[in-house]
Order: C-alpha cells, then sequence, then structure tokens
C-alpha cells in the first residue's frame, strides 16, 4: 500500500480512536455519578451542620439539667432546714421562704428552656436520620456507578489498545515528513487531516473541486500527494 492510501488508513484508526477517547470521557454513568458525588457531599455537609446544632442543643441542655438539679439540691436543704425547727426567728424564715420562691421560680425558668430545647431536638434528630438514610443510599448508588464506569473504560481501553496497535501498523508504512503534514492538518482541522476524493468532491470538508484542479490531479502520478483546493486536506485518490 503506497503512502497516500496509508494514509487514509491511519486516518481511520485515529478517527476511531477519537471516537473511543470522547466516549471514554463521556459515558452517561460518569454524569450520573459527578450528580451522585455533588448529591452526597451536599448532603454530607448539611448532616454536618445538623449535627454541630444538635451538638450545641445537647449540651445547652445538660447545662440545664445540670443547674436544675443543683436547684433541687438547694431547695431540698433550704426546705429541710426550715422543717427541722433549728432555725425559729420569723425574719429567717421569711428570708428562707423568700429564697424558696426565687429557686422554684428559676426552676420554672429553666424547666421551659429545657422544654424549649427537646421540642427542637426531636425534629433536628429526625431530619439527621433522614439525611444520614439520603447519605447511605448515595454512597451505595456511587459504589455501584464507580465499578460500572470502571468497566466501561477497562472495555473501552482495550479496544483503543487495539485501535493503536493498528494506527501503528498503518503509520510504519507513510513516510515520516507525509505523517507529519498529516499531524498538523488534524489538528487544525477538527481531527481530519485526510480524506478520499469522493467523484469530484473532498472527503472531508465534501466541497467540489474546480475542472482545472480535477484535471491537474488526474494528470499527477499515483502517488503523488494531492491536497483538497478548499479545505487544504491531504486528498487521497
Amino acid at each position: 500500500m503506497d503512502g497516500p492510501h496509508a494514509l487514509l488508513v491511519l486516518q481511520e484508526r485515529d478517527t476511531e480512536a477519537d471516537q473511543l477517547r470522547h466516549k471514554r470521557a463521556h459515558l452517561p454513568e460518569r454524569g450520573r455519578l459527578d450528580q451522585v458525588t455533588a448529591e452526597s457531599a451536599s448532603v454530607e455537609a448539611e448532616g454536618a451542620a445538623a449535627t454541630a446544632e444538635r451538638d450545641d442543643l445537647a449540651r445547652r441542655q445538660g447545662e440545664l439539667e445540670a443547674e436544675l438539679a443543683d436547684l433541687d439540691r438547694r431547695r431540698k436543704d433550704l426546705d429541710a432546714r426550715m422543717r427541722s425547727g433549728s432555725v425559729t426567728a420569723s425574719r429567717d424564715l421569711q428570708a428562707m421562704a423568700d429564697q424558696l420562691v426565687a429557686l422554684k421560680r428559676r426552676q420554672g425558668t429553666l424547666e421551659d428552656a429545657d422544654l424549649e430545647i427537646m421540642e427542637a431536638l426531636e425534629p433536628l434528630e429526625e431530619r439527621l436520620t433522614a439525611l444520614q438514610d439520603r447519605w447511605a443510599a448515595l454512597e451505595r448508588e456511587r459504589e455501584e456507578l464507580s465499578r460500572s464506569v470502571a468497566e466501561s473504560e477497562a472495555a473501552i481501553d482495550t479496544e483503543l489498545a487495539a485501535t493503536l496497535a493498528a494506527r501503528s501498523e498503518a503509520a510504519s508504512t507513510v513516510p515520516t515528513d507525509l505523517i507529519a503534514a498529516y499531524e498538523r492538518l488534524r489538528q487544525r482541522l477538527g481531527g481530519v487531516g485526510a480524506a478520499p476524493l469522493v467523484g469530484s468532491s473532498c472527503g472531508g470538508c465534501h466541497l467540489t473541486l474546480s475542472a482545472g484542479e480535477l484535471d491537474r490531479i488526474r494528470r499527477l502520478p499515483d502517488d503523488a500527494v494531492v491536497t483538497c483546493e478548499q479545505c487544504g486536506r491531504i486528498l487521497v485518490r
């Protein structure tokens, strides 16, 4: 096979390789995998924020319950002293009674605050459970998609390796300077540097060559390198 015709085979292999690379980069599973990964990260961040909020409420609840326990202890101690008979002065007893009232009032305030926290914690815990379930489902889907993508990539890589091997074989019969020109054209013209001459049209740009140009081409030797007057691609007759 002469250089120009081998170049057309080389172009076919390059086109196949480009298509395989595009297919590998745009696997349907990869798009969904990107979506799932992004959503999983979003759910994880939302869960972290909700966990921090829950932990802050739990900390405040712990502080309230500790203060309530201390108030209860002080109230019981005070009540016991009043009932013990060790304090007899009416003024002292009145002061202790006033202190009991103040402790009970403070206890009521703290209990209201504790109830508010409990009411806030309940839906927050439910939200956290839902987020955890959603994250787990997304992670399962992400793992399945990752396996599917890896399998598809492996299959494409095998096909690509065979195509590149065939490409190397075709390239071995093409002169170095012709390959260099072809590669420059491929880079400039969307991956197609060589095309067949189909009748009077270029197989690359699909435009019709002038009658004079066609006549000139017909007079050239069979192994002469010809380019399209419209797009500049190498034409293979």
